[in-house]
C-alpha cells in the first residue's frame, strides 16, 4: 500500500481547479465520459497494431447513479491503468507551484494533459475513488482522495479490464443525484461520442441487453464521406438535431484534413418570416465531444443563421473548453467555411437556377448579409445574387443593368435601380413606373434597407431609388417635365389652396404639368431623408435624432388633371378648401402617412362632401 501527497507545490490544487478552470460544474461529467471514450479508443488502436492482446469484447461506457448511496460511477472497458500510470497521470498534476501552474496553463490548449479533466470531479465530490485494471498483465489498482493533497494508492482485486470512477457527490451538488439531470447532461455533451454510452440507476431491475438503448449516436454522418451518404441520410440527421424544424433547403458537408482538420455538416434552414431568424444553432464539437453552440469566431457572422455541426480538434480551447482562443486556425476555418458556402451557392445558381430562385425567400437573407459584411463573399456573390421584380422575374445585377440600360440611366451615367419596400401599399407608384417601361425590384426584407445603403457604396455607378421618392417623371433624373395647362393665375390659386399645415408632417407643395391620366395629387418622400429616418428608427446612435423629426413629404399637384377645372370654379371657399384637403389626404393615404386625428377628419370630411353632392343632385 502506498500513501503520499500529490506532488504540487502548494497546500491544495483543488480550490484552484474549482475557481479558475471550470465555470460550470456540470462539465465534470463531460470530462470523465470523454476520458472513458479516449481509453476505449486507445485500446482499439493498440489492438489493431497488435500491442493489446486478447478479445476486445464489448467496448461501452456505463454511467450508474446510486441516489441512495449518493454516488455516481463512470465505468469503461478501455486500456485501464497500472499503479505506475495512476501515479503518473493522476498524482503528478504539475511540477510547479499553484500560482505558476495557473499562469502557465489556465489559457493553454491542454485538454487531456496532467489529469485536469479527471480532477474536475472534485468540483462536485467529497471523495473520488478509482478502480482500474490495465490491459497489460498485473493486478487491479485502487486510488482514492477526499479533495485534500493526500491520496491512497494500492493493489486491489478488480478483475475487469478498464476503469471505474466513483464520485461521492457532496451536499452542494446533490442536483447531480437526479436521474433527469444526469441524463440531460449526457444527451447534451455526449450525444455523438464514438463509444456507446448507457445510463442506469442502481437498484433498478437490469434490462435485457437487447432492450438496452445507448444515449448516443456513435456514428454521426459528419464522420463519414459524402459519397457514402444519401439525401435521406442528411435529412434524417437534421431531424435528429432539430426534430421540430421543416426539411432544410440544402446542406454543405465539410471535410478538410489540411492545413487543419475540420468536419461537419451545415444546413440552410427555411426562413419564411424575418422574425423566425434564430442564431446559435450551430454546434461545435471537438472529436465528437460537444463544446458549445456559440461559434461566432469560427463561423462568419452572416452564416450564424445556418444550423448543423462543426467538429475540429484544431480549434484551440481553454482548459475548460468553454471559450475559444485567438489562433490563426480559427481565421483559416472561418475563411474556408465562407468559401464553401459561396461555392455551393454558385454551383446551385449555375446548375439549378430555378431551384435557387424558389428558395430565395430564405437564401436572400444569408446572401445579402454576407455581401454587406464580407468582401470576399461579395466578390463571388455578385454572380449569384438574384433580385425579384414586381412581375416575379429574377435578375442578377448584370442582367438588371442590361435590361434597364436604355431607360434607367440618369444624367450622371448611373444605373438607377428602382425598388419597392411594400408592393401593395406602393402599387400606384409601381404601376406608374411599369407604364413607362421601368423595371421595379422588390426590396421588402429585414436586411434590405441596410443592403441598399451598403451596395450603393460597393457597386460602381449604381443608385437605388424607391418608387415613391418622386413623381415618376423625375425618378430618373434626365427628362423634361410637361408644361401645365393651367394659367399663371390658376397655378397661383392652387399653390395658395395647397399651402397646408398637417400634424407631424413637413409638407412641400409643387405644381407640375403631368399626364392628365396621372393622379391629381401625388405624395412622395425624398429618398435621402426617408432613408435617414428609417435608419434612425432601427439603428439608434448618430442617426437616432432623425427618427424624431417630422416626415418630409412633397405634394406634387398635377395641374393637367381635369378635376382642377371644376375645383377652381367652385364659388363656396369652404367646400373648395375641403376638396383640396381631401385630394391631399388621398395622396397621403397612399404613403401610409394619414393617421390618428388627421385620418378621422378625412373620413368625416368625405362624408360631408358626399352629403353636399347628394343635396345638390336631389
Amino acid at each position: 500500500m502506498q500513501k503520499g501527497q500529490i506532488r504540487v507545490q502548494t497546500e491544495n490544487i483543488f480550490p484552484i481547479i474549482k475557481k479558475f478552470l471550470y465555470s460550470d460544474h456540470e462539465i465534470f461529467l463531460r470530462e470523465l465520459v470523454s476520458n472513458a471514450v479516449d481509453a476505449s479508443q486507445k485500446l482499439k488502436t493498440l489492438s489493431s497494431i497488435g500491442e493489446a492482446k486478447g478479445e476486445l469484447g464489448e467496448l461501452r461506457i456505463d454511467v450508474v447513479l446510486d441516489a441512495k448511496e449518493k454516488t455516481l460511477s463512470i465505468i469503461d472497458r478501455g486500456v485501464g491503468m497500472t499503479g505506475e500510470e495512476v501515479d503518473k497521470y493522476i498524482n503528478q498534476v504539475a511540477f510547479s507551484g499553484a500560482e505558476e501552474f495557473m499562469q502557465k496553463y489556465k489559457d493553454a490548449n491542454i485538454i487531456g494533459h496532467f489529469g485536469l479533466g479527471f480532477y474536475s470531479s472534485f468540483m462536485v465530490s467529497d471523495k473520488v475513488e478509482i478502480f482500474t485494471k490495465s490491459h497489460k498483465e498485473g493486478s487491479g489498482v485502487y486510488w482514492s482522495c477526499d479533495g485534500s493533497p493526500e491520496f491512497e494508492l494500492y493493489d486491489v482485486d478488480y478483475n475487469q479490464r478498464g476503469t471505474k470512477i466513483v464520485l461521492h457527490i457532496n451536499e452542494e451538488s446533490k442536483e447531480f443525484l437526479e436521474a433527469g439531470r444526469i441524463k440531460g447532461i449526457l444527451e447534451r455533451f455526449c450525444k455523438f461520442l464514438p463509444i456507446a454510452i448507457y445510463f442506469s440507476e442502481a437498484g433498478e431491475e437490469k434490462e435485457k441487453e437487447a432492450e438496452e438503448k445507448s444515449i448516443n449516436n456513435t456514428d454521426p454522418i459528419w464522420v463519414k464521406k459524402p459519397s457514402e451518404l444519401s439525401k435521406e441520410d442528411y435529412e434524417k440527421f437534421y431531424k435528429e438535431l432539430y426534430p421540430f424544424n421543416e426539411t432544410p433547403l440544402f446542406w454543405i458537408h465539410l471535410n478538410v484534413d489540411y492545413p487543419f482538420n475540420l468536419t461537419g455538416v451545415l444546413y440552410f434552414p427555411k426562413i419564411k418570416q424575418s422574425y423566425e431568424i434564430q442564431k446559435d444553432k450551430i454546434q461545435l464539437y471537438c472529436n465528437q465531444v460537444f463544446v458549445t453552440d456559440e461559434v461566432k469566431d469560427i463561423v462568419p457572422e452572416f452564416l450564424m443563421l445556418l444550423q448543423g455541426v462543426i467538429d475540429s480538434p484544431d480549434i484551440p480551447l481553454n482548459v475548460s473548453r468553454s471559450y475559444l482562443q485567438g489562433d490563426p486556425n480559427v481565421k483559416k476555418i472561418n475563411a474556408h467555411i465562407t468559401k464553401k458556402v459561396a461555392d455551393k451557392l454558385d454551383e446551385i445558381f449555375r446548375n439549378e437556377r430555378s431551384s435557387l430562385e424558389e428558395k430565395w425567400e430564405s437564401l436572400g437573407l444569408f446572401v445579402k448579409y454576407g455581401m454587406m459584411t464580407d468582401d470576399k463573399f461579395l466578390e463571388k456573390a455578385n454572380k449569384f445574387l438574384v433580385m425579384e421584380d414586381t412581375t416575379g422575374k429574377f435578375h442578377t445585377l448584370e442582367e438588371y443593368k442590361t435590361a434597364t440600360e436604355t431607360l434607367q440611366k440618369n444624367k450622371d451615367g448611373k444605373q438607377v435601380i428602382l425598388y419597392t419596400t411594400n408592393p401593395v401599399q406602393q402599387d400606384a407608384y409601381i404601376q406608374a413606373c411599369t407604364q413607362k417601361g421601368y423595371t421595379v425590384l422588390k426590396m421588402e426584407t429585414l436586411v434590405d434597407a441596410a443592403f441598399i445603403n451598403t451596395m450603393e457604396m460597393k457597386w460602381e455607378n449604381v443608385s437605388f431609388v424607391r418608387v415613391d421618392a418622386d413623381i415618376v417623371d423625375n425618378l430618373i433624373d434626365k427628362q423634361e417635365t410637361n408644361e401645365s395647362v393651367l394659367s399663371k393665375d390658376d397655378a397661383g390659386k392652387l399653390t395658395e389652396l395647397f399651402n397646408l399645415q398637417i400634424d407631424n408632417l413637413h409638407v412641400t407643395t409643387e405644381i407640375k404639368g403631368l399626364s392628365p391620366e396621372s393622379a391629381p395629387v401625388i405624395a412622395t418622400r425624398p429618398e435621402f431623408m426617408r432613408r435617414m429616418k428609417d435608419m434612425g428608427a432601427v439603428g439608434g446612435g448618430m442617426t437616432a435624432f432623425y427618427a424624431q423629426m417630422p416626415d418630409e413629404v412633397t405634394l406634387t399637384v398635377n395641374g393637367n388633371h381635369p378635376i382642377y377645372q371644376q375645383l377652381l370654379k367652385e364659388k363656396d371657399s369652404t367646400i373648395q378648401q375641403k376638396q383640396v384637403r381631401n385630394l391631399a389626404d388621398l395622396a397621403l393615404l397612399s404613403q401610409g402617412l394619414l393617421k390618428g386625428n388627421e385620418l378621422t377628419n378625412f373620413i368625416n370630411r368625405s362624408v360631408e362632401l358626399l352629403q353636399g353632392e347628394i343635396k345638390v343632385n336631389a
